[in-house]
């Protein structure tokens, strides 16, 4: 994300005329924050996640701490230790704000009572348990060790009857051990939780003010984060970027920003990269010798293999020199047969003859299977007639159904998760042209459905609208397949 942050800067730099840094983007920017509470964060460092971006409209960020414990929230220690509903509840006014006991008032009063970060697992057992700053060191220590939970098991005694000397009650004496032990999973010292706070801050800063150099950024270090580069350029293209696919002649070997239709509005050009089989080596050769007069100058003078060149041909890159794509891919097919060593201009009928061309969904196909990506379409606009006819509502229309209402909703499946914390529950995350959907699906909901779960790159789910606190889900009571272009994969993580 750092190396992102940076593009990111140096394409505003070149393409706006103002440099910014982490210390010099503007603070406190009541938009970002609004962004950021409407779960709009697709390629926002660290809550962009499914569990991240479910929290973000209950949490309601309006200031940087609010980042803080947003990035230390959700994580296991908290979820594990029964910190983070407690915390949400009492972060939007439904239960009052209490410590157990006096004893705990400076460890957790700025978190509201609930222990969030590593340091107040220290200053807890040094109030509550009479730790030395040592001890509680020693303490820290045994939170992030290989066997955590096996060091932490050895001080166990040690704290529990430290707070049984200062009269705190044995049940929340445990209450605060079970708390210390699910650290152990994983949770947040406060400086780490700050830092990791700042470049969130700073992405959707970026995000919201300069999306296409955002995103050319995004696209530019993968692999990283938590959605494909397919969401990362529909989001993109929903947030009013011009994204444009890669192009013999006027890519380069990396996504790139050009001059937009709009002064201020920059697009994105696809790199070659992007394209099967072409690779760093082969894209940047086709970069430096641009510009091509035709198919044959490129085959000639960068010496492709055939299936680079057929490649390029599907993925439509030869556009700036009148081919279409099928045209592109006959006269690609010949020049693999030519022989080598040919004189230029002498390889036979590399001239295509009037072909139809490619419909709207081959055209998508054919980026999905070139590139991975589409710059133009998304899998399941094609298939929206049918959704129309089954009565199926669009992510964005779903976002403002009534609660409780029974829908239905059909997308890609772009991530499924069965995290050890959430008792057999499946997540699923559906995106189509409009947005993304977070579809709960319950376990024996998942038991009886779950071959067509995990074999679908689409689904159609039939659930209940699900809205708490601003954020909304659906939950499912029933899975179908839909079936899309092919070339399209989730992020499956269990």
């Amino acid at each position: 994300m750092l190396s992102a942050l940076h593009d990111t800067c140096d394409l505003v730099a070149e393409h706006h005329g103002v440099r910014f840094d982490l210390a010099t983007i503007p603070p406190d920017d009541p938009a970002v924050y609004d962004m950021l509470c409407r779960a709009d964060t697709v390629g926002v460092f660290q809550v962009e996640s499914r569990a991240q971006a479910s929290a973000l409209p209950r949490m309601r960020p309006r200031k940087f701490y609010d980042l803080v414990v947003q990035v230390a929230l959700i994580r296991p220690g908290p979820i594990q230790g029964g910190s983070v509903h407690p915390y949400i509840r009492r972060r939007t006014g439904h239960e009052e704000a209490a410590v157990p006991h006096p004893l705990m008032e400076r460890a957790l009063a700025k978190t509201l009572g609930v222990p969030l970060f590593q340091e107040q697992m220290m200053q807890l057992a040094v109030d509550c348990a009479g730790f030395s700053p040592s001890e509680a060191d020693r303490l820290r220590q045994a939170m992030g060790a290989k066997r955590s939970h096996e060091r932490v098991a050895e001080l166990r005694e040690r704290l529990i009857a430290g707070m049984a000397e200062r009269g705190i009650p044995p049940e929340v004496a445990e209450d605060v051990y079970v708390k210390i032990d699910a650290f152990s999973s994983y949770g947040f010292p406060e400086s780490h939780a700050a830092g990791f706070a700042l470049l969130v801050y700073a992405s959707a800063w970026l995000k919201h003010h300069h999306p296409a150099a955002f995103t050319c950024a995004l696209l530019a270090n993968q692999p990283m984060g938590f959605h494909s580069p397919l969401t990362l350029i529909a989001d993109a293209r929903r947030h009013g970027v011009d994204v444009r696919p890669a192009d013999i002649n006027l890519s380069r070997a990396g996504p790139t920003l050009e001059a937009g239709t709009e002064p201020d509005r920059p697009a994105i050009r696809l790199g070659l990269e992007t394209v099967r089989g072409l690779g760093t080596d082969h894209a940047g050769a086709v970069a430096a010798g641009r510009p091509y007069t035709d198919l044959e100058d490129l085959a000639l003078r960068t010496a492709l293999p055939a299936p680079a060149l057929e490649a390029l041909a599907t993925a439509g890159a030869f556009k700036s020199l009148g081919l279409t794509r099928r045209q592109a891919l006959w006269s690609a097919g010949l020049l693999a047969r030519t022989e080598p060593g040919m004189l230029p201009g002498t390889a036979p009928a590399l001239t295509a003859p009037d072909l139809p061309g490619m419909t709207a969904v081959e055209e998508t196909i054919a980026d999905l299977w070139a590139t991975g990506v589409s710059a133009t379409s998304h899998p399941v606009q094609h298939a929206r007639p049918h959704l129309d006819r089954c009565g199926a509502l669009t992510a964005a229309a779903f976002r403002t159904a009534p609660a409780n209402r029974p829908v239905v909703v059909g997308g890609l499946v772009t991530h499924r998760q069965r995290p050890p914390t959430a008792g057999g529950v499946l997540f699923i995350s559906l995106e189509d042209e409009t947005g993304l959907i977070n579809v709960v699906c319950p376990p024996h909901v998942w038991e009886r459905r779950r071959r067509t779960a995990l074999q679908n790159a689409g689904l159609l789910v039939h659930g209940t609208v699900e809205r708490r606190d601003g954020a909304t889900n659906l939950q499912a009571t029933r899975l179908a397949p839909l079936t899309l272009a092919p070339g399209t994969t989730s992020r499956d993580f269990r």
